[in-house]
């Protein structure tokens, strides 16, 4: 049963893009592993990596001459490094960071399939990479989850008593509950992120759009009120689900946050608290002021070819969800009968005890 319910969610939490927005060339004179259709940067390398499942995963990692951090980025559903390109050329730009991102198993011109246990040992193989080929420090790392990247991201933070910081966008309290309000974790459900976000001890940055119509900004809030280190939340008034990065807020907040947590523990700590005696808190409803409008973008916001693509995803499977809330309802009718059966059984089995001892006085009775 584990095993097929597991499935049934992997089937509908993972859309690859298909065909991959790219393709793996290698330079003939260099021997560099190159992503085709773009042009070859010098601050680009390609590689490719071997994850202890046995799959092998395409990497980007994008270097900043001034860079004193290093984002670990996991991207969100229904896209790959083609569509992630430019967005993670111009955050290095903007945030003056390392960046290194990564296709799942199955994504883009990685091997293998997807599933919740793959995405884990892919950001495994994408931490040891920094370690061992980049010399980065846990330390220096800041870990960053979009929507279904917010597993894999969350996971790995548990692990990493020592990161520099988190940075949750978009990201879901787990994969059933996007789909089903349920109120406790299931065992076969993906990507706990409510169970795990307690157990992290490094700063944390949620950043949610208060009009996601693909996962609920409650999502976002209801994580953020579970850090152990909270910090100033990003809640995007009228940002959608893929369109986050269009508000000039979103790049302004991430500087922010990452000039902070570069400071010395001592002097955040410092920081915190003069922003708790000085700063009034301030309403979610409030804090941002979006226009669209704005001249203030960024200067090349992330591409939206794919996202006609990303709503003809989830409207053809529509359906399916319904269907798995169908099953999940099946599932806790079947429990809950199981549960009557188990107390009638034992109910039988008290009233026969009774009897064998009534029988048993009888004979001694009789004796």
């Amino acid at each position: 049963m584990g095993g097929v319910t597991s499935s049934m969610a992997s089937k509908l939490a993972f859309f690859p893009p298909n065909p991959a927005s790219y393709k793996v060339v290698k330079d003939e004179v260099t021997g560099l592993l190159l992503l085709s259709p773009f042009p070859h940067r010098e601050n680009v390398e390609i590689l490719k990596l071997s994850t202890r499942r046995g799959t092998q995963i395409l990497t980007m990692y994008v270097r900043h001459p001034m860079a004193s951090s290093t984002l670990l980025y996991s991207h969100g559903n229904a896209t790959d490094l083609g569509q992630m390109y430019d967005l993670f050329i111009n955050l290095t730009i903007h945030l003056r960071v390392n960046l290194i991102g990564y296709d799942y198993s199955g994504y883009g011109q990685s091997s293998g399939k997807p599933s919740e246990q793959n995405t884990y040992a892919d950001i495994e193989a994408v931490y040891k990479c920094l370690e061992e080929t980049y010399g980065t420090k846990q330390e220096d790392i800041i870990l960053y989850g979009q929507s279904v990247g917010s597993g894999p991201t969350l996971d790995l933070a548990t692990k990493l008593p020592q990161l520099r910081a988190v940075v949750l966008h978009s990201p879901i309290l787990s994969g059933l509950r996007v789909m089903y309000p349920v109120k406790r974790s299931y065992w076969f459900d993906i990507y706990k992120n409510i169970d795990k976000i307690p157990l992290v001890n490094c700063p944390v940055l949620i950043i949610h759009g208060t009009s996601d119509e693909v996962v609920d900004c409650s999502h976002g809030k209801q994580l953020w009120e579970l850090c152990k280190e909270k910090y100033e939340p990003l809640w995007l008034q009228g940002g959608n689900h893929c369109d986050l990065e269009q508000f000039p807020e979103y790049i302004r907040h991430l500087k922010k946050f990452i000039a902070i947590v570069e400071k010395s523990p001592s002097q955040r700590y410092s920081f915190r608290r003069s922003m708790e005696q000085f700063e009034q808190p301030r309403k979610s409803t409030d804090v941002f002021d979006v226009s669209r409008k704005s001249t203030d973008r960024r200067e090349k916001p992330r591409l939206s070819t794919d996202r006609p693509e990303k709503l003809k995803n989830l409207s053809n499977n529509a359906e399916k969800l319904e269907r798995l809330r169908v099953t999940f309802d099946h599932i806790e009718r079947s429990r809950r009968s199981v549960d009557c059966l188990e107390k009638s059984r034992k109910s039988i089995d008290h009233q026969l005890e009774k009897a064998r001892k009534s029988v048993d006085r009888l004979e001694r009775i009789r004796t």
